[in-house]
């Protein structure tokens, strides 16, 4: 069984690797040609996932003669939301399902891609420096994602130690090997345990993330008839994002593969002995007070262990000298998508400082917001930073709790104007009509895949 696994990973992994190899590139004669195009009308935008792509697509819809460049350090476009059913085994979902090359939707709407990584901003002379050359803009889009606080959350790990745990542990919640290394190691693992251990504390991409991968790993060692646990280590105490909904799916579907501890501490890994060691408190006050004297700890073999550590927003919002929150994302122009720091640099995705959840969906949402806003600035027109709020739908979370078969829960949040100045969401996990009193349903599933295959043609068609 586990060597039939492994070749059919390996299949999987050569024919998506052919499927998405570029065939254009864009050189540094191209890229310096570019640079030179700045004419008032000249938008750069930094990072090319959900966010990055809609804005640049919506920018070109919405006035051909904007001159638009994505810049991102990636070669291959891959999608996290939809990739833990990647992980969980689901029929039909390989890696080609989540990637996509990013040269097709750049010709087809007609902005430029370039493959480069930024490694300066000049906010002043209105430049990005990037490993393909240096840029000019009129307005700069950064739509850079996070980045993961090893150091902040295990302080007293070296440098050498957390490179370690990284490539042994994958934390997968950005996109790229990191999906495939956890993928393999599930492929390969033999009968035992799945530790999955979610960001401690803060907020964090995707905040129902940790708790799908619980279910699809889950059932894919249920699927797979492998003896283990998946057993996960949270802070949380069963208070996360729709947990009513996946407890209730837990319970009935994987009762004995599901070992939830909502009120850990993660002290050490060691990825040689397959270990890790974690304290465990009685309640969230004994949790909060973290005395160690009133915890029990415990060291625990595993065969796959997903560390995911609290995240922070990518260094590049810092890099380009806009005031932060201590986390370090943008602080925000009111509720406008604008960083508060320079009126013409626009922040979206995750690097906001908004108050709604760090989705796909919302990715997608504030880079529309914000295409309309950029056009009328470019335009020297105002615009109404509350127009078109609240928003009844602006956000839309589908998480696949089954395979077989395919069920899903979701949760919706509004939008809204919030007296403290900022863009707030408003979450609602609700009962579809066809789950029989449950969270779940087939139904949901259904539309976890139509809404993934939604977003696929948002972007790349």
């Amino acid at each position: 069984m586990s060597m039939e696994r492994r070749d059919l990973f390996k299949l999987a992994g050569v024919a998506a690797a052919a499927a998405v190899i570029p065939s254009v590139a864009v050189t540094t004669a191209d890229a310096a040609e570019m640079a030179n195009k700045a004419s008032g009308k000249t938008v750069l935008v930094v990072g090319g996932g959900f966010g990055g792509l809609t804005i640049a697509k919506e920018l070109k819809k919405k006035d051909k003669s904007i001159d638009v460049t994505v810049i991102e350090k990636k070669d291959i476009f891959m999608a996290c939301p939809f990739s833990n059913t990647y992980l969980g085994g689901l029929e039909d979902v390989s890696l080609e399902t989540l990637t996509h090359d990013f040269y097709a939707p750049a010709q087809k709407h007609g902005y430029n891609f370039v493959q480069a990584e930024v490694t300066a901003i000049d906010r002043a002379a209105k430049t990005v420096t990037t490993t393909n050359g240096t840029f000019t803009y009129d307005i700069l889009v950064l739509s850079p994602g996070i980045a993961y606080d090893y150091k902040g959350e295990f302080p007293d790990w070296s440098e050498e130690k957390i490179a370690h745990v990284a490539q042994a542990c994958p934390a997968a919640l950005m996109p790229g090997s990191e999906h495939l290394a956890l993928k393999r190691q599930l492929v390969d693992m033999d009968d035992g345990d799945v530790v999955i251990v979610p960001p401690a504390q803060g907020k964090y991409r995707c905040p129902p993330a940790p708790y799908e991968r619980t279910s699809m790993v889950a059932n894919y060692l249920k699927e797979e008839g492998i003896k283990g646990k998946v057993i996960v280590l949270d802070t949380r105490g069963g208070k996360f994002s729709k947990g009513a909904a996946f407890k209730e799916s837990w319970k009935d579907l994987y009762d004995g593969i599901i070992d939830y501890k909502g009120f850990t501490k993660v002290i050490d890994v060691d990825p040689a002995k397959n270990e890790i060691t974690y304290l465990e408190f009685n309640d969230e006050v004994s949790l909060l007070e973290a005395d160690p004297e009133e915890a029990t700890k415990h060291t625990i073999k595993y065969q796959v262990c997903n560390l995911i550590p609290n995240n922070i927003c990518s260094p590049v919002i810092k890099m380009a000298g806009l005031e932060t929150n201590p986390a370090g994302f943008a602080l925000m122009d009111g509720y406008t998508l604008r960083s508060k720091t320079d009126k013409n640099i626009y922040v979206i995705g995750d690097a906001v400082s908004h108050g709604i959840p760090p989705s796909g969906h919302t990715a997608i949402w504030t880079a529309k917001r914000a295409a309309s806003q950029v056009v009328a600035q470019l335009a020297g027109k105002s615009f109404d930073p509350k127009a078109g709020l609240p928003v009844p739908v602006g956000n839309v979370c589908y998480s696949m709790v089954s395979g077989n078969p395919e069920e899903a829960i979701m949760v919706t949040h509004e939008f809204v104007a919030h007296e403290n100045g900022m863009i707030v969401g408003k979450g609602n996990v609700p009962k579809p009509k066809d789950g029989n009193g449950k969270f779940r349903s087939k139904g949901t599933g259904k539309a976890t895949r139509e809404w993934f295959a939604g977003v696929k043609r948002e972007l790349f068609l």
